[in-house]
């Protein structure tokens, strides 16, 4: 069983939600302000960023994205829509739809990912001594590559 929370806990929790909550706000409006919606924009970025390859599966989209299986088919849709990415049947099993990104979702991604790395290292920045672990694993992680 874990000690009790002493007031020091509690602070560094608030502050790293604070700092979290700060983030997902510059992330929305960022998303928004290239004519996007904030999901679409972790759709993309999941896309890219699958381990491994430049294309993902639905269902595998749905786990990254912790959501269902059909949300997940709307917000790829409204992609194909936008011209962001494309689908195309799988590779290895024809019931599988593997999706990945047009050349217009890429440059879109890179530039919205490259921004919120940008803002994810000025945050722990301005964290200080408030900032928990986590936030100097993911700035260590984004400066090595890791």
């Amino acid at each position: 069983m874990s000690s009790p929370l002493c007031k020091q806990d509690f602070e560094y929790l608030a502050d790293f939600r604070y700092r979290l909550r700060q983030f997902l706000r510059f992330s929305e409006e960022l998303a928004q302000s290239h004519g996007i919606t904030p999901l679409q924009y972790q759709l993309l970025l999941q896309v890219q960023g699958y381990p491994g390859r430049d294309w993902a599966t639905v269902a595998e989209l749905a786990e990254r994205l912790q959501s269902h299986h059909h949300s997940v088919v709307g917000l790829i849709n409204r992609c194909e829509s936008q011209q962001l990415l494309r689908k195309a049947p799988g590779r290895s099993d024809g019931r599988q739809v593997e999706i990945s990104l047009l050349p217009k979702g890429l440059e879109l991604v890179e530039k919205l990912a490259q921004a919120h790395r940008d803002e994810l290292l000025l945050l722990k920045d301005l964290a200080g001594s408030h900032s928990p672990d986590l936030l100097l694993n993911i700035q260590q992680a984004l400066k090595t590559g890791n």
